[in-house]
């Protein structure tokens, strides 16, 4: 069956069974299903794979790529190996992360993905998803006691000494609250939205000094509204230059005259990859056959991506937060 024509067809459903009919009312040789949107209804859509049709859903559980479903999303484990890879030898990471799904995740992956890399896990805390225990949670991350400790200790031993440098040693040591010997040169703070705005000004209060230590987070903080607090600039992340979507955000602002939201790539790159199929006039067991093929990769506005076990991998960018704006370092 040749690919000659499209047509995108609107369905809205309000339950899972709707959601079968439609499926099952739709099917046909070369359907191509954009959706579900969501994890539960992306869940049911598995036994209705027949070779005949294709999903590309937007769900985030990356266990639900098989058979007939694949998955368009920003997943941080795609993040994370891009990240670890940047780092050198002599990088030694803390990770910081709520107790929540994406948390939990963010800590099952790490290891695999560190013990693939030159850096190293030297410590890590965890707090409640309500930041109840989060100044606890950055105090043990970072040693604050003990460093603290450390410091009343070597004030204390200049104190009782007479001599200049002795003096000089104290006067420096006195504008500071705990020691900078800190067992890390980075942390990574695996959160997100209003929680991430709450928790990284806590890490400087708490003496880890980002001028010293290096902040770093995943691709959800490529988003402007992080980009100007103070205690997140110098922090990097892995992500796409901006400039690959500012044509493409001109334009919908232009048309649409509203803000352009950073999720809308997704359906965008994706529309841009049924556009090549049609345009090179494939048949549906070759689009089949191209997207399994992890040695093509296509062109997309977050980067070039092909299909992994189903699950969208990109080629991403360490990225720099700076005066509210967002630098490519790498």
């Amino acid at each position: 069956m040749q690919l000659k024509s499209a047509r995108f067809d609107f369905n809205y459903f309000q339950n899972q069974d709707d959601l079968k009919k439609i499926i099952e009312t739709n099917s046909s040789k070369g359907k191509i299903f954009f959706g579900p949107l969501k994890n539960k209804n992306t869940e049911i859509i598995s036994e209705l794979c027949d070779g005949n049709i294709i999903f590309f859903s937007f769900a985030s559980d990356t266990s639900l790529a098989k058979d007939c479903i694949y998955l368009i999303n920003f997943f941080p484990k795609n993040e994370l190996i891009e990240l670890f890879n940047f780092l050198d030898e002599d990088s030694k990471v803390a990770l910081l992360y709520p107790e929540n799904n994406y948390g939990y995740f963010v800590n099952s992956i790490i290891d695999e993905i560190v013990n693939s890399s030159e850096a190293i896990i030297v410590n890590r805390s965890s707090y409640k998803n309500d930041l109840s225990n989060v100044r606890d949670s950055i105090r043990e991350l970072g040693k604050y006691e003990l460093r603290k400790y450390e410091l009343n200790r070597q004030k204390l031993i200049l104190s009782k000494k007479t001599d200049d440098t002795s003096k000089q040693r104290l006067k420096k040591l006195q504008k500071f609250k705990t020691t900078s010997d800190y067992e890390f040169t980075h942390v990574l703070i695996a959160d997100y939205g209003l929680n991430l705005l709450k928790v990284a000004p806590l890490l400087p209060y708490y003496d880890i000094d980002p001028n010293i230590v290096q902040f770093m987070g995943t691709g959800v903080i490529d988003d402007k509204s992080f980009f100007y607090e103070p205690s997140l600039q110098g922090t990097i992340f892995p992500g796409a230059p901006k400039e690959r979507r500012i044509d493409l955000k001109n334009k919908y602002q232009k048309i649409y005259n509203t803000d352009f939201l950073r999720i809308l790539t997704l359906p965008y790159d994706l529309i841009g990859l049924i556009n090549f199929i049609f345009v090179k006039q494939y048949k549906f067991d070759q689009f089949i056959e191209l997207l399994n093929n992890q040695n093509i990769k296509f062109d997309g506005v977050d980067g070039n991506f092909n299909f992994r076990n189903n699950v969208i991998e990109r080629d991403l960018k360490i990225l720099k937060i700076q005066n509210g704006d967002s630098l490519l370092i790498n």
